[in-house]
């Protein structure tokens, strides 16, 4: 299908209609926000760990090499920033907002999904120890034989969250999201053979394989905690995506679903209007004809039908003067 452009629909001109039109996303999408803060404020389950168990938990507890401030950069500002960059291309405010809506719907219910779950499981991160025990000397409850930790209680708070891992969720959320995006963009399952646009999708996808990598690298996650977060990301921004716009390998997979549904009501309204046209026409012509067909028969003495019938009947009585 041609991109036929269906005028300027932009944020000055449309903004405020579609943000209305979505209102109660918008207000989901708040609630979402509040139930991921109080998920990373409530204490998470602290499982137990034995002494036997710190044989796997005593990985050096390092600095992040990407810390949590770098995430929203590069997993909500990026794609947004893609987003206008198109924006400004194709004055689509469907599009624009259907984005950055899918994105944070994606981002935020990953949040929510990740947290719950760090919260319930509990499982200490691969540098529990140093986490629990900062001088080194291990405490363990005499009657339990749990740990008695003798850290910063933030630190060890922390230390309960190893599954999944939220940094490898929100960066395949994020980056997943602009991953779908970019691909119905350049139109990348075109079937022309252009095999080497493939390399654009893939670029965000590879960033956060590397964020994930790191979680494993600087010992904040066992790689099934990171496994875990990058198919949850990935599957959240998938239905997200596929909430607002269609396939990439669709013929329409270019734009949105709102796009088409504006097209196919733009086109639908004038002819609805034409056919109503022409049907009220016919029907004026039919009796303006047979108003001119009534004048000319009687200027020309034609008889009309009743009177062409009550004269056949005489003439079958015998009583007609021919």
């Amino acid at each position: 299908m041609p991109e036929i452009m269906l005028g300027s629909h932009t944020v000055k001109s449309h903004g405020v209609k579609v943000a209305r039109g979505h209102m109660h996303d918008w207000i989901i999408l708040l609630v979402l926000g509040v139930i991921d803060i109080v998920l990373n404020v409530v204490e998470p389950f602290h499982r137990f760990v034995g002494k036997g168990m710190m044989a796997d938990l005593r990985y050096p507890f390092k600095d992040d090499t990407i810390p949590i401030w770098a995430v929203p950069i590069y997993a909500v500002l990026l794609p947004f920033a893609i987003f206008t960059i198109y924006y400004f291309r194709r004055r689509d405010v469907y599009d624009l907002h259907h984005a950055i809506l899918g994105t944070l719907f994606s981002l935020l219910i990953t949040g929510v999904i990740t947290d719950s779950i760090k919260d319930g499981v509990g499982r200490p991160r691969p540098n529990f120890f140093w986490r629990c025990f900062p001088d080194g000397n291990q405490v363990f409850h005499p009657v339990t034989l749990d740990v008695v930790c003798n850290g910063d209680k933030r630190i060890i708070k922390e230390g309960y969250k190893s599954f999944p891992s939220g940094h490898t969720s929100w960066s395949f959320a994020g980056l997943g999201f602009l991953s779908w995006y970019l691909s119905g963009k350049i139109k990348v399952f075109d079937r022309r053979g252009h095999i080497g646009k493939l390399c654009v999708p893939f670029l965000p996808l590879l960033f956060a394989a590397f964020v994930g990598v790191s979680r494993v690298d600087d010992y904040w996650h066992h790689w099934t905690d990171v496994f875990a977060g990058g198919l949850i990301g990935l599957t959240v921004a998938s239905c997200c995506y596929l909430q607002f716009f269609p396939f990439p390998h669709s013929v329409n997979g270019w734009a949105p679903h709102a796009y088409f549904q504006k097209l196919a009501e733009s086109n639908n309204g004038p002819r609805a209007s034409l056919r109503r046209a022409r049907s009220l026409g016919m029907e004026l012509h039919d009796v303006h004809t047979s108003f001119i067909r009534h004048d000319k028969n009687e200027e020309i003495g034609e008889p009309s039908p009743e009177s062409t019938s009550s004269s056949l009947d005489s003439m079958e009585a015998g009583t007609s003067r021919y």
